[in-house]
């Protein structure tokens, strides 16, 4: 059975593995460079993928209508992309779209509709969409995996 490190991948970034869950504030201290938020994150993901002998990262992929977030996510993708491969860790990325009709039914199922269904398919405290879209994605690769 692969060992899932999946994350929804942002400023304030979801992430869920079988054992844990949450989310990480990457966002740069007063006088911090914005190289800081790459730094903090390929740390958090390293120490993840050491403390649970990941063997597979899912992510899902940048997209939407705010240019600096997206450019914002894919650095951080890049980041993750150059760390899987060092470590010799497959990945894959999902569109938003295809974990949100896995969670809800439905392809655009808003912030709320994927906290709501969360809160009701998961036995654990919600934090946000960052850290439910990290449950779903996981949810949904350990389902196509064991089929």
């Amino acid at each position: 059975m692969s060992k899932i490190l999946a994350l929804d991948i942002a400023t304030k970034t979801g992430w869920a593995t079988q054992t844990s869950s949450g989310t990480w504030e990457l966002k740069p201290n007063r006088g911090e460079s914005e190289g800081m938020r790459v730094v903090r994150f390929k740390a958090k993901v390293k120490e993840i993928i050491s403390l649970e002998s990941i063997d597979l990262v899912v992510y899902e992929r940048p997209a939407g209508l705010h240019k600096s977030s997206i450019m914002v996510a894919s650095e951080m993708v890049g980041v993750l992309k150059d760390l899987c491969e060092e470590l010799k860790i497959n990945y894959a990325s999902y569109s938003a779209s295809e974990i949100k009709k896995y969670a809800t039914g439905k392809g655009n199922a808003n912030k709320d509709a994927m906290v709501s269904a969360a809160e009701n398919h998961f036995s654990i405290k919600i934090i946000d969409d960052n850290h439910a879209d990290a449950l779903w994605l996981l949810d949904m690769v350990n389902s196509e995996l064991n089929k």
